[in-house]
């Protein structure tokens, strides 16, 4: 198991991503599967860093481990409640034609991933995910 934890600022990411290349190293993984694991971890923290902690700096649980051929995350913070559940799929048509920034996070993890689940414990967002590869 691994076990990182960072400051919610977005100059944190990269320690982020070389979690996940720790959590991998030696692992059979493609190039696709890996993009899809880190694209994902690096945007459910940078929602964390925007929106869980909008007004001060907080801090990021993440614990990774694997089991087979699967890779599971486990993400916590303090901030914010957020179920991301909550978020319904988005009208692709109406951001493109609207020219929205942003919106697609939160589908393109539910999209990528093979699980994810939220629950909010002791006062935290918790959201595990995982991919299998």
């Amino acid at each position: 198991m691994n076990i990182l934890k960072v400051k919610s600022k977005l100059s944190e990411l990269e320690k982020v991503r070389s979690f996940l290349k720790e959590t991998l190293e030696g692992k059979d993984v493609s190039e696709k599967n890996y993009y899809i694991m880190e694209l994902s971890l690096v945007e459910v923290c940078t929602n964390i860093v925007k929106y869980a902690y909008p007004k001060n700096n907080g801090t990021i649980y993440l614990k990774s481990w694997i089991k087979k051929n699967k890779v599971f995350f486990e993400i916590k913070d303090d901030g914010i409640p957020f179920d991301p559940r909550s978020i319904k799929k988005p009208d692709i048509s109406e951001i493109i034609e609207k020219e929205k920034k942003g919106g697609l996070g939160v589908f393109l993890i539910r999209s990528l991933m093979n699980n994810v689940e939220y629950q909010r414990k002791k006062n935290q967002n918790v959201l595990f995910m995982s991919k299998s590869f």
